[in-house]
């Protein structure tokens, strides 16, 4: 697990605030599984520590325990007890795995709808700006 790294939480493909659709600990959850699959928490790095959290983004601890406690439960962070928690091995192949499998469940069936009935050819979706690339 190498040496002790500290993370703070960056607004990582998330808007800075909170929403008002979904509890915070969801929404803190979903910003950690963002930074796993983006790299910036890799394999046996440890989390950024609950007070930290708590005061960065101005959150009770028990609302940051409560997102890093389902991240245990669903066996992506290992607690490592007096240590803190860290990425469990094989978290990212599991929520790539898990958030692919969700895409295609729940996103995609609109998504293709769209492109068939705007007519798009697979020629033109490919040439498509990108937002990563600024076309």
């Amino acid at each position: 697990m190498g040496g002790i790294e500290t993370h703070v939480l960056p607004e990582v493909t998330v808007d800075p605030a909170w929403s008002e659709g979904s509890p915070i600990y969801r929404q803190l959850r979903e910003r950690v599984v963002a930074m796993i699959l983006e790299g910036v928490l890799k394999e046996g790095d440890p989390l950024p520590s609950v007070r930290t959290v708590a005061a960065e983004y101005r959150i009770n601890p028990l609302t940051v325990l409560k997102a890093y406690q389902g991240l245990a439960d669903e066996q992506l962070v290992d607690k490592l007890r007096g240590r803190g928690m860290y990425v469990r091995t094989g978290a990212r192949a599991a929520l790539l795995r898990d958030e692919r499998e969700r895409f295609l469940r729940d996103q995609w069936p609109r998504i293709h709808a769209t492109i068939e009935r705007l007519g798009f050819s697979p020629d033109e979706l490919l040439a498509a700006p990108r937002k990563e690339d600024g076309r």
